[in-house]
């Protein structure tokens, strides 16, 4: 895959795109290796080049489209900020709700409001020798709780990383700025613990919304083209990435036996942040999978938290697996690390 090249950047900024590729010679030699087209006979030939040009200026045109929808997510994000950050202030204990911010009534609690108002009088009563166990501060675990619910991220959760992620107080996503190569960073914010001294740990991933010049006709919409992790910075013995082994040695010579420690990798959900390396035939793959969960965490979890701590977007989730995806409906595809939507913006914007 190829990075975006800065001369591409500079046209796409001028509005210097056109044509670009439709006239391109072996854009155009390609149609004639086509069976269907090569008995055609030379007229028709002729006015198939050009509805093929015509599809590449299509192509630029809808790479534009995603472009823009990429910055009408980079403007949204900045609205739905000051929410999120009143979540985080509630799950981490620094703010307490007021008593009409957490009135809420669903389907089948009406007739549970009678008793509640009877025992409030109660409540209230024991309220003065409340202990710090049955009122813990803000909402312990919620980050926690939303990884062993999701499949997805609980396949990676190893039980060594729960206390860890103990510790995991938000969740955010930053979209690159106007002007900027496409890209979206996922940050993980974390207390002080006693595991690794960073308070934040990132994951950028780097994306392109642009027909492959070898190859226009194939564009679907933005795709992946690298991530980037963080170093963490581990407290000595602490690191749950790996474990610690003893082997025996025995000397060839004097036959006698030593026992070693060795460090060795191990499965953990901490390895996310490592640089994603592989032969090139398992880049596709590692990125495919990478992004997957990249692109859950900013389209479902970050938006939807609460909805994934109580378990109530799961059956969402499931619902939606079982319908089949008919034309006109949102198709997600991870070949070879693109993700591709079909085809209105609310459906690429998930709304």
């Amino acid at each position: 895959m190829e990075a975006r090249k800065n001369e591409k950047n500079e046209a796409r900024a001028k509005g210097g795109n056109k044509g670009s590729q439709a006239d391109r010679p072996e854009v155009i030699s390609q149609v004639e290796r086509i069976p269907n087209v090569s008995g055609l006979p030379k007229a028709v030939k002729r006015r198939v080049y050009a509805l093929k040009r015509l599809q590449v200026q299509s192509a630029h045109i809808e790479a534009k489209f995603y472009e823009e929808v990429h910055e009408l997510e980079r403007k949204y994000s900045g609205l739905y900020q000051p929410i999120f950050d009143k979540r985080h202030a509630v799950v981490s204990g620094a703010v307490e709700p007021t008593d009409e911010e957490c009135e809420w009534h669903s389907e089948g609690e009406e007739d549970e409001l009678a008793d509640d108002l009877k025992k409030k009088i109660a409540l209230e009563e024991k309220k003065e020798h409340t202990t710090p166990a049955d009122d813990p501060k803000g909402i312990p675990d919620f980050w926690l709780t939303i990884f062993k619910h999701v499949d997805m991220l609980g396949d990676l959760l190893q039980e060594h990383d729960e206390p860890v992620l103990k510790h995991l107080q938000d969740i955010t996503v930053k979209f690159s700025e106007p002007g900027q190569p496409m890209s979206f960073t996922l940050e993980f914010h974390f207390e002080p613990n006693s595991y690794f001294s960073n308070t934040v740990l990132t994951k950028m991933y780097k994306m392109k919304s642009e027909p492959d010049s070898s190859d226009p006709f194939s564009f679907e919409g933005p795709e992946i083209v690298d991530c980037e992790g963080c170093k963490i910075d581990w407290v000595k013995g602490k690191d749950v990435t790996v474990k610690t082994i003893k082997k025996k040695q025995k000397h060839k010579g004097r036959g006698t036996v030593r026992t070693i420690t060795k460090e060795v990798p191990q499965d953990s959900f901490f390895n996310f942040f490592n640089p994603v390396k592989g032969k090139t035939e398992n880049l596709y793959f590692t990125l495919t999978a990478d992004f997957e969960i990249g692109h859950f965490f900013r389209e479902r979890i970050i938006p939807r938290a609460v909805l994934y701590f109580t378990g109530e977007a799961l059956e969402d989730d499931e619902s939606f697996e079982e319908e089949d995806v008919e034309e006109g409906e949102e198709e997600v595809s991870y070949a070879e690390g693109r993700y591709t939507a079909t085809c209105s913006v609310l459906d690429y914007l998930d709304l």
